[in-house]
């Protein structure tokens, strides 16, 4: 496991803290699982981008007609 010395205003810093302790997590775990969230929305992110490219426009209008009104 990785060592991450971080450096942050104050103000945050005793956000977090409070953030954490109300979930009854480490400070540790708090900032894990923040940055853990944000990887997974850039990831997610960049996955879809990716899949629109392989996307077909007059398949899904293709598909879109067949839909009842």
């Amino acid at each position: 496991m990785g060592t991450l010395s971080v450096r942050m205003p104050d103000s945050l810093h005793s956000k977090i803290k409070k953030l954490s302790q109300k979930d009854k997590i480490s400070l540790n775990q708090f900032i894990t699982s923040a940055v853990t969230e944000k990887i997974t929305a850039l990831e997610t992110e960049q996955y879809l981008f990716e899949r629109a490219k392989r996307g077909d426009k007059n398949k899904y209008l293709k598909v879109l007609n067949k839909v009842a009104e």
